[in-house]
């Protein structure tokens, strides 16, 4: 499967946050959103990409779009992973994986000669009629805020 590519729909959606609020494409339809997907609550990579957005929060809030995290922990681990790093942006919870799915972002992965499937660090920026702006495929965790502030800014 491949990502939504520029100019088309973004696949719909329905997620619990963290805070257990409700998203989902059509409830976000007439506003301009970054759904970034990781792989996991509190590793390496996923904490510095979401701490990178922490850190730079005043610059990322002041592009007026929302940002959402998601990825296949629960509700709870997110809860747990904002509260340890006060993150500012929702984290919204796929656990099954359909969402990552529909986006082309549950993929095959491989880790010391193990294969197995999981969340491939990719970002979209959605357009406030729904459809797919811009797609950063495997983006790298510590430029994502960059990469990210340069398109939003634009």
């Amino acid at each position: 499967m491949s990502y939504p590519q520029p100019g088309e729909p973004a696949p719909a959606f329905e997620m619990q946050a963290d805070d257990g609020r409700l998203f989902s494409r059509d409830s976000l339809l007439g506003q301009r959103y970054v759904l970034y997907f990781y792989p996991k609550d509190d590793t390496p990579g996923c904490t510095a990409q979401a701490c990178g957005l922490r850190d730079a929060w005043d610059a990322v809030s002041a592009t007026g779009v929302e940002i959402f995290g998601v990825s296949p922990d629960t509700v709870k681990s997110h809860g747990k992973f904002r509260d340890k790093y006060q993150l500012r942006h929702p984290l919204l919870s796929d656990e099954g994986h359909r969402t990552a799915e529909a986006y082309g972002t549950w993929v095959e992965k491989s880790y010391l000669g193990r294969t197995y499937k999981g969340t491939e660090r990719t970002t979209f920026v959605i357009g406030p009629g729904g459809q797919v702006e811009h797609v950063f495929p495997r983006v790298k965790a510590t430029e994502h805020v960059d990469r990210l502030l340069e398109v939003l800014s634009s």
